[in-house]
Parts: C-alpha cells; structure tokens; sequence
C-alpha cells in the first residue's frame, strides 16, 4: 500500500476545507486508477481525511487487517475481484466504518447490491469531491444515492459489459450473444466508460 502520488499541478478539484493535521480521519481507497486515486487523495485530504491507497483487493484487505480505518472508498471492479467483497471485511473489522463505493460501472442493480452488502452510499465517477465527503461522513439526503443520469452511449456499454461477465469475459461467446462483429465488440471492451 502506497499513497499516490499527489504532486503534479493544482488540484482541478479546489481545496477543499482544511482540516488541522492531528485531525486527519483514516480512509483506505482501493483504486487500480493512479491518475484518479491521485486527484481523489488530494480532494480528501483537503477535506481532512488521511489516505491510505491500495491498487488490489489483495492489498486493501491487508490494510484493513492491519488496522481498519473508519472510512473507506472502495472501486467496484479492481484487478483481482470486485471492490464490493471488501465491505463486508471492513465492516467485520470495524463495525462503525462507513465504505463509499466510486465507479465507473455505476448501475442501480449495483448500487443496491452495494448498499445491502452494507456500504453508506453508491457513487458514479466523476464524483464532486464534496458529494464523496459528503457521503463518507453522513451528510448525504437521506435515501440518497447520489447516482447520475445515464446517456444511452453509456446504458449500451453498460449492457456490453454485463453481458460479457456473464459469458465469463469470452470474447466470442459475448459476440454472438449480443450479434455483434468480434473485432467491433473487442474494440468497445478496451474503451473507457462513456459518461
């Protein structure tokens, strides 16, 4: 576990309150992104979190057993399985935690699988640095997700990709599946989420 690198240029999401450093609140981030842990580290803590980043599951599970921090935001899809399973270890570990789960892959089906599994909220990137600390402490509206609208660009990828976990990420089988070209299905797998 490292912290990310965090000085390239101006935080593009503003400062942030500052919290006085013996005040820090601890938070493990399970992120394989490095350019977005890294602007997430800088936006929470400015906003008085200490954060502590893990690029795996294997690696945010070590964190937590070695001492559960209060607060935790976890990727729903890391290198080595779903960020999702690391809810209940932290909640084992730290019943009073609250985990907030940031993804790309946001869905309502995952966003409820996420809040049963016991996290405090669901958030879709690019979060507001504010709504994410918003809901790490609490201050979330009560019953609120805070999920965006889809576009149709992004509810297709969406359907791609559920579909292509469910053939057990067979790239041929997922083709025929959704009759589309293999070239044209592999091309839209190794794109980034459409916002």
């Amino acid at each position: 576990m490292t912290s990310p690198d965090t000085r390239e240029s101006e935080d593009p999401d503003g400062p942030g309150p500052q919290a006085e450093p013996e005040a820090a609140l601890p938070l493990l981030l399970a992120d394989d992104d490095e350019l977005h842990a890294a602007r997430t580290t800088r936006a929470l803590e400015a906003r008085g979190f200490q954060v502590t980043w893990a690029r795996s599951l294997a690696e945010a599970r070590s964190a937590v057993q070695d001492g559960a921090p209060g607060f935790a935001v976890l990727e729903m899809r890391l290198p080595d399985g779903a960020g999702l399973g690391l809810i209940e270890t932290l909640l084992q570990h730290r019943p009073d935690g609250r985990a907030v789960v940031l993804t790309a892959f946001g869905s309502i089906a995952n966003a409820v699988a996420a809040v049963r599994l016991g996290a405090a909220d669901y958030l879709t990137k690019p979060a507001d640095p504010d709504d994410l600390a918003a809901a790490l402490l609490g201050r979330t509206p009560p019953g609120g997700l805070i999920l965006r609208p889809m576009t149709a660009d992004r509810a297709r990828w969406e359907h791609i990709h559920r579909v292509f976990e469910f053939c057990g990420n067979n790239v041929s089988e997922t083709s025929r599946k959704l009759g589309m070209h293999r070239r044209t299905l592999q091309r839209i797998l190794a794109k980034r989420a459409p916002r």
